[in-house]
């Protein structure tokens, strides 16, 4: 488990670098299963990728990203998340976000993401 903790802290510090693509590609599998809540999931690192893409084009303004939590089982980590940006579509955003992911070979193979979709917060 000591190697799993590794990489999603790795992969963690990318996406705090603002390299969350390189962390994308680096750690995610082909075939991944993207989930948000429960929505129907994404399939494929082709279809994940733009939809990563399409996400971090329409950030107008970042004004915190941090980890809370991470914890490491078998073949599976959790990291809990805090965002507060502002989406060129959906406004400005300050929520708390628990993702899951489930590893294989060395790369996530499935991820979902928990979060109140309808929880928005207006202070900057």
């Amino acid at each position: 488990m000591d190697k799993l903790l590794h990489q999603i802290q790795a992969l963690n510090q990318l996406v705090l670098q603002g390299r969350a693509m390189d962390a994308f590609e680096q750690y995610y599998d082909d075939q991944v299963v993207m989930q948000e809540n429960a929505l129907p999931p994404s399939i494929g690192k082709t279809a994940n990728r733009q939809r990563e893409t399409e996400f971090y084009g329409n950030v107008t303004q970042l004004r915190s990203m941090r980890v809370l939590d991470v914890t490491v089982g078998e073949n599976v980590t959790m990291v809990v998340w805090h965002y507060d940006y502002t989406h060129r579509d959906w406004g400005v955003k300050n929520y708390t976000q628990v993702s899951v992911q489930h590893w294989r070979d060395d790369k996530i193979v499935r991820e979902q993401f928990f979060y109140d979709p309808t929880y928005t917060s207006l202070a900057v």
